[in-house]
């Protein structure tokens, strides 16, 4: 691994953990800003996140400037990540915020399989596997039934195959010389503009209280989005997507202190399993480089 390659490496890491903190802190202030909608959460959350990358695009002195063939892919991002976004805000809302997230994060497992027909990286046996494998552990956590009760898992592992498809063209982005911050500013406008509608005709009004949490929830989601657009332009998902996982960790913790969830035992087997085999494709996937296979 050259030199650049090995601190493009290093930043992916530590972008893509500072970017699980914050998406584990906006899901704390989605479930403490109480019952408002969750399609008008959706809004506050990307309108927010709006001022935020526009301020940082103003700051910088960046114009907002598409590069050529890029709009059909910020499309696509947009779209999938915010069908993503509202399964998540679902699930979120009617399970522990530990669940939620572990289900959000099989996004990097549909990312292999997204990847291999998108970015055309291919993934061999072992990868696939791993595939496989999570998705077991996936079923511990949704508790699969046929009563009502499936439907927050579902929509939890759904929202991670929007954001599995979404952040596969962030990567396709990056890879293509797109600033991380137009990809984030346009996400968060084509969203925002996307959620209108139902806001202007569904509008519920908020408490202060509510008001004080949803714009915290786009500041944070602001700092996960930027970190992570930033992370997978450094290094491809396949490669650092693993400590992505932390956020199982920082979302155990606060939904523990903050909202007394504890979670119970087959939703802990779920995350074993499903952070086990990420770290375990991860180490395979470092021994692979360091034998030099490509």
């Amino acid at each position: 691994m050259d030199n650049k390659k090995s601190s493009d490496y290093k930043l992916g890491i530590l972008f893509i953990i500072i970017s699980a903190f914050c998406f584990a802190l906006m899901n704390l202030f989605i479930r403490l800003s109480g019952d408002v909608p969750t399609l008008q959460k959706c809004f506050f959350r990307n309108f927010f996140a709006l001022l935020v990358a526009a301020g940082s695009l103003i700051r910088t002195k960046t114009k907002f400037r598409v590069g050529k063939g890029n709009v059909k892919y910020l499309l696509i991002r947009s779209i999938a990540g915010g069908i993503g976004m509202i399964c998540n805000f679902y699930a979120v809302d009617h399970l522990a915020i530990s669940d939620a997230s572990i289900l959000n994060k099989l996004s990097p497992f549909f990312a292999i399989v997204f990847s291999y027909f998108v970015l055309k990286e291919t993934a061999d046996g072992v990868e696939w596997l791993s595939v496989v494998i999570a998705f077991v552990g996936a079923m511990f956590v949704v508790k699969p039934s046929f009563g009502l009760e499936v439907i927050p898992a579902a929509a939890g592992v759904i929202g991670g195959l929007g954001a599995g498809l979404a952040y596969t063209f962030v990567r396709k982005l990056g890879m293509r010389g797109e600033n991380s911050m137009i990809i984030v500013a346009f996400f968060s406008g084509f969203t925002s503009l996307m959620f209108l509608p139902y806001l202007i005709l569904n509008y519920k009004p908020m408490t202060p209280k509510q008001w004080m949490f949803l714009i915290l929830t786009g500041i944070a989601a602001a700092g996960g989005q930027i970190f992570i657009t930033k992370a997978y332009a450094k290094a491809p998902a396949k490669e650092i997507s693993v400590y992505d996982f932390s956020i199982v960790l920082f979302a155990a913790f606060f939904g523990f202190l903050f909202l007394g969830q504890i979670p119970d035992i087959y939703s802990v087997i779920g995350y074993v399993i499903i952070v086990g085999i990420a770290v375990f494709k991860w180490r395979y996937m470092l021994s692979k480089q360091k034998k030099g296979v490509s």
